[in-house]
Formats: structure tokens, C-alpha cells, sequence
């Protein structure tokens, strides 16, 4: 039992990255993001190529993380630049990354158990080597989603942070300011796409696997965690909205073991996680635009 609770709560925290993604472009640009289902396994594509290929675990960080931007650029570029619409855009570029990422590690990319990964290499084992696996993977996500969450809190209070906020809610008055309110999204967007990709990096180190189809329905996924985190803490007003979204991709975690627990197909997974997302919206008692700006 302990082990599932550890297990519930770290696959929690590692998704909690594409709600930090889904809370920038939904709730602070108001930009209905569907890339997000193609940047995930991006991330995972990417890593499990290095992984294989013998490139230092922790590197692969990085390199996910520059992917998932260059992926949330295109997407920012076709709505700013070519005068798509937002929903258009996101699509687009959704689909074109699908086929991108089969033409980066094919359909399926299992990565060797004797392949270091971020919770099995060198410089973990020497701080963490007399832990166990699971607790070394709740351990390694939690300190990289703490350091994502205080760089991002810390971001959205800088000016370039505090532009990113007022573009989603006044762009006029981004544009009285003197800045470019379409530059302002490619930036919120590249970041947005920037931890999405992340998360799946992160994914693929702990289960040691890309699959082309392992990004489908994940744009619903965070959006239940969001409103669910928002809805929890919207009468403490002293919780980050960060904070809120961690709490809340745990919790939905948490419901989707408890359906695996009492016997639920796996096939079934994906209908659980709709329905779940729509008794949200339904037990908010708000329509799914105004929890979504809450």
C-alpha cells in the first residue's frame, strides 16, 4: 500500500509539469493549447534517442526542455505571425508533431534496464544509492519540480512575467506599454511547451519507454488537474497557483490508481479520465471557460 501511495504521489508530481504548461497558456494567455498532446511525447522521443544513444541522463534535461520551446515557437509563430487562429495554430502544430516524433524514435522506443536514467546515474546513487528505485524516483521529481515551480513563481513577478500575465487578461494594454503583445504569447507559449516536454523526458526516464500514442488526451489531463487544483484552494488566497496545480495533478493521479485498484481495464483509462474532467466542470458549478480564468 505504501508502495502505491509513493508511486501515485511521484507520477503525480512528474505530471504536474504539463499542468505548469496548460496553467500558463489557459489560465494566464487564455490560449487553448492542444499542442500539448504532440510537445509531451516530444520530450519522450527526444530522451529516449539520447538515452540509447549513451548521452549523459541529465543532459537530456535540457535538450527536451530547448525541444518543447522550439515546438511552442512554431505554434506561437503560426497564431502571431501567420494570422491563424489560436485553435488552428495548436492543431497544426499537434499533428505535424506526431509525425515528428515517429520519424525521431519510431513508433515505440524501449530504453535497455542497463541504460543509466536520471534516478540510476552515478551522481543519484552516490546521495540516494541506499534508497530504493521508488524512493529515489519521488525524491529526484520532487526536488526538480520544486526548483521548476520557485524559477516559475520567481519568473511571473519580473517584468517579462508580469507582461505574460497582462497579455492573457488586457493585450491593449501590453500594447500601450510599447511591447509587442504577440511576441509576449510565442514567449508564454515556448515556455508553456518548454515544461510540457519536460514532463515528458522525465515520463520516459521512469518507464524507460516512448510511445507515439503516449501524449493522447494529456491536454485534457492537465486541464482536469488545473481547474481541480484552482477549485480546492480558490478560497486561500495565500496558495500559488503553482502550488494549486501540483495539488491538483496529485489528487487526479490518485483517482486514476483508485480505478486501477478496484479492477478498471486499462483499455478504459482514457473514458475514466473524460468523465472525470467532466464531473469537474460540472461539480464546479461554472462553465468550463470561467473556472479555467478563475
Amino acid at each position: 500500500m505504501i508502495d502505491l501511495i509513493i508511486s501515485t504521489v511521484t507520477q503525480g508530481l512528474i505530471y504536474s509539469l504539463i499542468s505548469f504548461g496548460v496553467y500558463i497558456t489557459y489560465t494566464i494567455l487564455d490560449f487553448p493549447d492542444l499542442s500539448v498532446d504532440g510537445s509531451f511525447p516530444l520530450g519522450a522521443a527526444v530522451t529516449a534517442v539520447l538515452l540509447t544513444k549513451g548521452v549523459n541522463p541529465f543532459l537530456t534535461l535540457p535538450i527536451a526542455l530547448g525541444c518543447g520551446a522550439l515546438a511552442g515557437l512554431c505554434t506561437g509563430f503560426i497564431h502571431v505571425k501567420l494570422h491563424v487562429r489560436d485553435l488552428l495554430s495548436a492543431i497544426i502544430t499537434m499533428t505535424a508533431l506526431f509525425s515528428i516524433n515517429l520519424q525521431i524514435a519510431g513508433s515505440n522506443l524501449p530504453v535497455g534496464r542497463a541504460t543509466d536514467t536520471i534516478f540510476t546515474a552515478a551522481p543519484t546513487m552516490a546521495v540516494l544509492g541506499s534508497l530504493s528505485l521508488l524512493m529515489r524516483k519521488l525524491i529526484v521529481s520532487l526536488i526538480i519540480i520544486v526548483i521548476v515551480k520557485i524559477v516559475l513563481d520567481l519568473y511571473l513577478k519580473t517584468k517579462s512575467g508580469l507582461l505574460l500575465r497582462a497579455v492573457g487578461d488586457n493585450r491593449t494594454l501590453v500594447t500601450s506599454l510599447g511591447r509587442n503583445a504577440g511576441n509576449v504569447k510565442i514567449r508564454g507559449l515556448a515556455i508553456a511547451n518548454a515544461l510540457v516536454a519536460l514532463s515528458g523526458c522525465i515520463v520516459c526516464h521512469e518507464q524507460r519507454s516512448f510511445s507515439a500514442t503516449m501524449g493522447t488526451g494529456q491536454v485534457v489531463f492537465a486541464l482536469a488537474t488545473v481547474i481541480i487544483g484552482i477549485s480546492l484552494f480558490k478560497r486561500l488566497s495565500f496558495v500559488k497557483g503553482t502550488t494549486a496545480v501540483v495539488a491538483g495533478s496529485v489528487v487526479y493521479k490518485a483517482c486514476i490508481q483508485v480505478a486501477i485498484h478496484i479492477g478498471l481495464p486499462a483499455n478504459l483509462l482514457k473514458l475514466v479520465t473524460a468523465v472525470l474532467f467532466l464531473l469537474v466542470l460540472v461539480l464546479s458549478n461554472h462553465k468550463g471557460e470561467e473556472i479555467i480564468r478563475a
